[in-house]
């Protein structure tokens, strides 16, 4: 076992990404010339190189986390779990000095259920591998640990080492909280998933901290997600910087502020509008290599202004921006029961959302809520409808190909 394919020499990968996002994420990694060996629930498995793993922590738009599989063997007991856990070169892949941490367990249909012993058996065998590698009496027990995930699934053990550190849903430009809202990665799925391209018009009339309206600007701008951040590899034996740096440098000359930007968004809440417009502004920061700031105040340079348009209305006020006689796309989160707790009142707006017809006809509609009975309350059947999760929350993605 090893941190690499013994044959290809090929780092083992895999995606961890919204239930529901799997087809999403799997044509990324495609689009970044890379195979897909196989997907599941909310993961999705491919092999690459160096390069590739810099461009799909960088470049990925639905990964919530990647990670390396550093092994992948059977065990049904806990003798075979330390023994092979121990024969992993872990000195070639963490630094002793940094400490290593089993951060999550996860079993299922296996004889090894216990996730505290199965813990603290694979923190054992790894922490006395690194210690003699490193000559020391033990690792340090608090810092910049790297994390291991241990998965087990029918008595097959899966142990994976983080290369993201914080989620990848975490951009840069969020840096102030709204009320409940959506994951940057699952917006951008929603977005994929819907099938939105930059050539058409987008709105979100219910756009709450932009969120959607902030990842479908990157996509126009062909702006990799991942550019304002760094990643847990860094700290890692097998980082390469020179090859970060590259990629970084690829991905930045990508980006195209000339492209036509047709996208928009309005809110009822003054606080959620004006929140957005921070966002949207520190997205532009990012893409301009600039540190993203809290705070962050209109730009007075019309050239630096943001594109998308922020309108303070209600749902049934909103039209689109700039006036177009080409039809577009709607994607929106609508406040839904289990993130604000009145199941009622979100029933009302999904009722009162019929009026989107009026002012955008023939517009694509795409829609994500919690709530199983939107299409009654709407008043007509999706199209097509998707479990797709937003974090933790199991939701709907409803499609309409025509309001």
């Amino acid at each position: 076992m090893g941190k690499k394919d013994d044959i290809s020499g090929l780092f083992n990968v895999v995606v961890l990404c919204a239930v529901g996002a799997e087809k999403s994420a799997s044509n990324e990694i495609k689009k970044l010339g890379m195979s897909v060996v196989d997907s599941g629930y909310g993961r999705v498995r491919f092999k690459t190189d160096t390069t590739g793993l810099y461009r799909a922590l960088i470049g990925m738009r639905t990964a919530d986390r990647i990670l390396l599989e550093v092994g992948s063997f059977p065990a049904d007991n806990f003798d075979d779990l330390y023994k092979v856990t121990h024969s992993i070169r872990w000195e070639e892949l963490v630094q002793a000095q940094l400490g290593l941490r089993v951060a999550k367990v996860r079993c299922n249909r296996s004889k090894l259920m216990a996730e505290t012993s199965i813990q603290s058996v694979v923190h054992k065998a790894a922490a006395q591998r690194l210690c003699r590698a490193g000559e020391l009496d033990r690792l340090p027990e608090s810092g910049a640990a790297s994390e291991v995930r241990v998965y087990i699934e029918k008595d097959m053990v899966s142990l994976l080492l983080d290369v993201s550190g914080d989620p990848l849903f975490k951009r840069g430009y969020r840096l102030e909280g709204g009320i409940a809202p959506l994951r940057e990665t699952t917006a951008a799925a929603l977005l994929l998933l819907a099938g939105w391209k930059r050539k058409y018009p987008l709105y979100d009339p219910f756009c709450g901290s932009g969120t959607i309206l902030a990842e479908a600007l990157a996509y126009a701008w062909d702006m990799a997600p991942g550019l304002g951040r760094d990643f847990a590899i860094g700290s890692l034996l097998i980082a390469d910087d020179a090859v970060k740096e590259a990629v970084r440098s690829e991905y930045r000359s990508r980006i195209n502020f000339e492209r036509m930007i047709r996208i928009a968004g309005s809110d009822e809440d003054a606080t959620s509008a004006a929140l957005a417009v921070s966002n949207l502004q520190r997205v532009r920061d990012i893409a301009e290599g600039r540190r993203p700031q809290k705070n962050r105040q209109p730009d007075a340079d019309p050239e630096m202004a943001v594109i998308p348009e922020i309108h303070i209305l209600p749902m049934h006020k909103a039209s689109p921006w700039p006036q177009s006689e080409d039809r577009g796309f709607i994607v929106t989160n609508p406040p839904y029961g289990k993130r604000l707790g009145d199941p009622g009142e979100s029933e009302k707006i999904y009722g009162e959302m019929a009026l989107l017809s009026r002012n955008f006809p023939g517009w694509k509609l795409a829609v994500i809520t919690d709530h199983p009975g939107f299409e009654s309350f709407f008043g007509r059947k999706a199209d097509a409808c998707r479990e797709i999760h937003n974090g933790p929350i199991p939701s709907y993605l409803y499609q309409y190909e025509r309001l």
